[in-house]
């Protein structure tokens, strides 16, 4: 068994070509300062193909050619020799590798390279697929596409980046329980952490390989559609950590695509909050959701599966929720963004927010208008009466009643920031759902931590082709 020749650094041509650029920009300014942007440019181009030609030879250096290798007890035999194309960080190279193959004429050959470097799907160095799928769990498909373009390094495209989290879902959830034990075994939690929020809510997604198939569905049983055709709601989950004083220290955000009562997500944020929990049970605990029963019911299953006592446990309705319901209130009332409408909204959102009793003046509010209005704006406001009424109890944000942190401006719509990864990016999500029949599109902090595993996910377990003596 043998591994490719060593390179020496001082043949490389883009090595060469650095250097007669470095020549030429001193030159330059004898005829006067040059334009630093386009040196700049001109230089970090330089440096990617100067970087792209050291990887492809440390990628050459993991292919293997034997007569014969063995992978988990089976003989592989040589079929073919060819040059494939791999993205890494600083952009596409081409490598040439070998391929194996048991005997069978219907048997999978594998590429020893591949599994020694943890190539994922076929293309990704494992820092490659890091990034880009880091990048795809903040953006969509396209603007990620554009980032990289603009970054200059790898430029991925779409379509891969589109692939990219749904390959490395399949993997990562396999083994999804396991890894994140592991992962909450590394957590730790601020010493100047005081509160912990969690919270659960659930936004609707597009679902287009279904739609028409729904539709069809329903058309047949003469039912309407409890949601918009072709959408299902995804579910979504944060748990926050505060200091005293309202600043956010940390957040870890989990999505699951559609699935029955949201079984998956409580289990997750149980498992956050369990770990948190063996590490400071001091932290005051705060329920955040918006006015769904459902979702306040499951956090509390979360509070009586963890054994966690009432004393120190708060709830507040998400409040940019209540000032939707509380906007389209005072719409029905003084009418659709009139500057009255606009004007008292801002009121009674301020004593929402600032004073004592912020709830009970707005139901006084609607409640004296629901009386006088007649007909359909009478329903509008009766439904919003109703809203703040059952949520009475939880639509607390004085600070001499709730806690500081979750009375100040921005600190309390937690649920709504859960929602992010797929309202945000609803393609992507509804993409992995029409590939996995459901199954997760992001999972702990939008897949920001999966990258960690990429390669170990891409493979499923250690590399089980053995190194040539000498090899990496």
């Amino acid at each position: 068994m043998e591994v490719s020749p060593t390179w020496s650094i001082l043949e490389s041509p883009a090595l060469q070509r650095l250097g007669q650029f470095v020549r030429e920009q001193q030159g330059a300014w004898q005829s006067g300062p040059p334009n630093f942007e386009q040196f700049e440019q001109a230089l970090h181009e330089q440096v990617m193909a100067l970087e792209r030609e050291l990887l492809a030879a440390e990628l050459a250096r993991y292919d293997v050619v034997a007569e014969q290798i063995e992978v988990a007890g089976v003989k592989h035999h040589p079929v073919w020799e060819d040059t494939e194309t791999y993205l890494t960080a600083a952009g596409e190279v081409r490598v040439k590798r070998h391929l194996y193959r048991p005997a069978g004429h219907n048997a999978k050959s594998i590429c020893p390279l591949e599994l020694r470097v943890g190539v994922v799907d076929g293309y990704w160095t494992p820092r490659a697929a890091r990034q880009g799928v880091f990048v795809m769990a903040q953006m969509t498909s396209g603007d990620a596409a554009a980032l990289f373009a603009e970054l200059g390094a790898m430029t991925p495209s779409r379509s891969s980046l589109d692939r990219l989290p749904r390959e490395l879902s399949s993997h990562w959830e396999a083994q999804r329980e396991t890894w994140e034990v592991a992962l909450r075994a590394q957590e730790t939690v601020p010493e100047a952490a005081a509160s912990v929020a969690f919270s659960l809510d659930g936004v609707m997604v597009a679902m287009k390989a279904k739609a028409a198939a729904r539709v069809a569905k329903q058309a047949e049983a003469g039912k309407h559609a409890s949601g918009p055709a072709g959408r299902q709601e995804a579910g979504c989950g944060t748990v926050s950590l505060y200091e005293a004083q309202g600043e956010r220290l940390q957040t870890i955000r989990y999505g699951r695509m559609p699935e029955s009562k949201k079984v998956t997500l409580q289990a997750q944020l149980q498992g956050e909050i369990e770990a948190m929990y063996a590490l400071r049970p001091d932290l005051r605990r705060v329920h955040l959701a918006d006015g769904a029963e459902t979702n306040w019911e499951r956090l509390a299953e979360i509070e009586a599966a963890l054994g966690l006592p009432p004393e120190g446990q708060v709830k507040i309705v998400d409040f940019y929720h209540a000032c939707d319901h509380l906007k389209n209130g005072c719409d029905a009332i003084w009418g659709e963004s009139t500057p009255r409408s606009q004007a008292e909204f801002l009121r009674l959102k301020t004593l929402l927010q600032e004073k004592d009793g912020g709830a009970d003046r707005i139901i006084r509010t609607f409640k004296h208008h629901a009386g006088r209005a007649r007909g359909n704006r009478q329903k509008r406001i009766q439904d919003e009466l109703t809203y703040f009424r059952n949520q009475w109890p939880r639509a607390v944000y004085y600070p001499s009643v709730a806690d500081w942190q979750f009375s100040q401006s921005g600190n309390y719509g937690t649920p709504s920031a859960a929602r992010s990864w797929a309202s945000v990016t609803p393609s992507r999500a509804a993409a992995a759902a029409r590939s996995g029949g459901g199954g997760p599109s992001a999972s702990r902090s939008c897949c920001s931590v999966t990258p960690s595993c990429a390669a170990a996910a891409a493979r499923s377990g250690p590399c089980p082709v053995p190194c040539p003596p000498g090899g990496g």
